[in-house]
């Protein structure tokens, strides 16, 4: 069993749940993010709802405190961040 398996054992059910939608809605919007100069697929309703949906699941994890999802960076200065996602694919 790896690290990060040993670390998903530990979660409850539904911080595991929390971070499998925050994978899947991760991975969406990283598919249809568009090329620089091309416009978004999306409506800006739709970004601020994908936005809204992330800091809903960012803050159900803070209450839950204890464990946290091991796919996500750890700042050093652990300062707060206001930019949730960014809507730009990076160049190959």
């Amino acid at each position: 069993m790896s690290e990060q398996d040993d670390n998903s054992s530990e979660l409850t059910l539904e911080h595991r749940i929390l971070i499998q939608v925050r994978q899947v809605l991760a991975s969406v919007v990283r598919d249809v993010t568009p090329t620089p100069g091309m416009q978004s697929p999306l409506s800006p309703r739709t970004i601020e709802d994908i936005r809204s949906c992330f800091a809903l699941i960012s803050a159900r994890e803070r209450e839950l405190g204890g464990k946290t999802n091991p796919d996500l960076p750890v700042f050093g200065d652990d300062r707060a961040t206001t930019r949730i996602v960014d809507f730009k694919k990076p160049e190959d």
